[in-house]
């Protein structure tokens, strides 16, 4: 799970959580339009003006993970080929009072832009308000912090195509079913748009659009901790179900641990985001039925090239998204690199063959 969001941030994406099921589009956190990245072009001029500033950047991550590395990949090789020098890479360790202090740390080094995903949006002002007060430019992974100003505060915000994602989760489960049986839907029960977005279209998608299907059971997971129990109590309370929807990768493995202690094999599981566990249960045959994965990598690249281009003067839509695709057992090998640009792990490429 990538980040957090703070109270105040929370009611503007609950509203637009609410609002965005009867179009079926993603929106930002504050309720932004979606812009697709493939929109996010420099001409060769604007490339060779980026050169010639002779710029430099930082990277303020939340966190390292599969999902970060592959985000810091993407902004690394934009940034490398627009000659921008990266002077300093840091992880908060998801704390936000460490983010706070790794962005004082790496202004000494004065860099032209900063590349972050601000762990608590609520307070992430004070934390990037240095940065903003000496004129860097700032460009954001899926949220702002609290009070800013898009295009006077900060460059833009990179994210999922978030109803996309839900949605090809709920054309993947009824795929693994063909198209009609009973399901269970975890759902993660905190005020978190990225979250609440996937989470709602993948519902909207099964109820919508596949009449033989029904969710039967649901359940709110605010504490992945408590993921093992609320499949215990979801599967002991419905064992016939053919298939349970998890709100990301992590609290899907102790769904699947949960089934496979049942000794049920039966039951399919369609989560978010990759996670080597999960797809080696799938290359196995096992309960895990589809990965749905974003564009990881390009998440980077994206965010890398609208920052930059603001050095030159140019403006960034308020929120670009990537697209999402959903790896399953006949395209793990393309999903993988598709989504973090890199090959899969040895374990599931031993299982490939």
């Amino acid at each position: 799970m990538r980040t957090a969001i703070g109270m105040l941030s929370a009611l503007v994406a609950l509203a637009a959580a609410n609002a965005f099921a009867a179009e079926g589009t993603t929106t930002g956190p504050n309720g932004e339009k979606p812009t697709p990245a493939k929109s996010v072009v420099l001409t060769p001029a604007e490339e060779q003006q980026i050169k010639d500033g002779k710029y430099t950047a930082a990277l303020v991550w939340h966190e390292m993970s599969e999902y970060t590395n592959a985000v810091n990949s993407g902004a690394q090789d934009e940034l490398k080929r627009l000659g921008i020098r990266v002077v300093a890479q840091t992880d908060a360790g998801f704390d936000a009072a460490r983010q706070k202090s790794d962005v004082e740390t790496v202004l000494a080094k004065r860099p032209s832009i900063i590349l972050s995903l601000p762990v608590d949006p609520a307070s992430a002002a004070i934390v990037f308000d240095p940065a903003r007060q000496a004129g860097v430019k700032l460009g954001f992974v899926d949220n702002s912090p609290a009070g800013y100003v898009q295009d006077k505060d900060y460059v833009t915000i990179v994210s999922d195509d978030l109803f996309q994602m839900g949605n090809k989760a709920g054309i993947a489960m009824a795929d693994a079913l063909g198209k009609q049986g009973n399901v269970g839907y975890i759902f993660h029960d905190a005020d978190f748009y990225v979250t609440n977005q996937r989470d709602g279209a993948f519902k909207h998608t099964i109820e919508q659009d596949y009449p033989d299907m029904k969710i039967v059971a649901e359940a709110g997971m605010a504490d992945p901790a408590r993921s093992e129990e609320i499949a215990q109590a979801m599967i002991t309370q419905h064992p016939d179900l053919d298939g349970i929807y998890v709100t990301w990768a992590e609290p899907a493995l102790s769904v699947l641990s949960t089934l496979r202690a049942a000794g049920n094999s039966h039951t399919k599981i369609v989560t978010l985001d990759l996670n080597e566990p999960a797809a080696l249960d799938m290359m196995k045959g096992g309960n895990v039925a589809a990965l749905i994965a974003d564009e990881a990598y390009d998440i980077g690249v994206t965010l890398a090239r609208a920052t930059a281009a603001a050095l030159i003067g140019k403006k960034a839509a308020p929120f670009i998204v990537v697209d999402s695709l959903a790896v399953t057992k006949d395209t793990v090998k393309d999903g993988w690199k598709r989504s973090l640009n890199k090959d899969v792990p040895a374990t599931i490429a031993a299982a490939m063959k």
